[in-house]
């Protein structure tokens, strides 16, 4: 009965070793398995993170080159908006200019439709005059009226002739009509010499003569003396050459200069430039 109780505890023995083992192996390949798929999911892990570091990197950089990029976009919009700005300024410039300028240019129209409108009435008050006797031209908008000294004057004399003062008398007549114009009488000569108890040289001479044709303006047609000036200019500015006796003619001359009077002239810009 002893020996049959050994047996059956070498047996049990026997039995509970070999379970404990194949426990053991389970448990051992369990933990292998464990491990590996641990450290499988640190390294998946590993690069999850990785992946996102760079996701994060790249995501940085797509928002700075946004930022960038609207910045830019805000540049160029603002400097679309200035240079609009600026040339909005410039063509609103370059218009005031023109309508200025248009303006300026209907002044001058007016001006040049008074002087041709002078010219005309002059040309016809004189007409029936020897044209060597009288000439009538316009000069840079100025209307001049050139009579030879055979009509105004005896030689080496400031007295006025009476055909002298028939001219005048004509010229006189649309004067009046315009009083906006001014009258600047010039007394010429030539070079030969004269000097006598009244006159000492050319020079006076061409002022005497001035001074007693805008006397006969005044005082025989009613011209307001504020509105003329007499000058006298000698032999100093000659049409033609002296050393012939019709250049010497030519040269003995009384130019009356038609003006219109600055202030009306400058009220009359100012007028077309409102």
């Amino acid at each position: 009965m002893k020996k049959v109780f050994v047996l059956a505890l070498a047996a049990a023995l026997s039995l509970t070793s070999c379970v404990s083992k194949q426990k053991y192996v389970e448990l051992e390949t369990l933990q292998n398995t464990t491990a590996d798929k641990l450290s499988n999911t640190k390294m998946e892990l590993a690069a999850a993170t990785a992946a996102k570091e760079a996701q994060a990197k790249e995501l940085a950089a797509l928002r700075a080159q946004s930022s960038s990029l609207m910045k830019q976009v805000g540049d160029l919009t603002a400097m679309s908006a200035t240079n609009a700005q600026n040339m909005e300024k410039t063509l609103e410039s370059i218009n005031e200019k023109e309508l200025a300028i248009t303006r300026l240019q209907d002044a001058m129209n007016r001006k040049d439709s008074v002087t041709f409108a002078l010219v005309t009435s002059l040309k016809g008050a004189l007409g029936d005059i020897n044209d060597e006797d009288v000439q009538i031209s316009v000069e840079k908008g100025v209307v001049y009226v050139n009579l030879s000294d055979k009509l105004m004057f005896r030689p080496g004399s400031d007295y006025v002739s009476k055909d002298a003062k028939n001219v005048l008398g004509k010229v006189a007549k649309i004067m009046n009509a315009k009083p906006g114009l001014e009258i600047l009488v010039e007394g010429h000569t030539d070079t030969d010499p004269i000097a006598t108890e009244c006159v000492k040289d050319n020079w006076e001479l061409s002022v005497r003569r001035a001074t007693n044709i805008v006397r006969v303006l005044q005082t025989e047609h009613g011209i307001a003396a504020e509105r003329m000036t007499a000058a006298g200019r000698g032999e100093y500015i000659p049409v033609a050459s002296n050393d012939t006796r019709e250049g010497r003619a030519a040269n003995r001359r009384t130019r009356i200069v038609v003006l219109p009077k600055l202030d009306e002239f400058n009220k009359m810009i100012e007028e077309g430039l409102k």
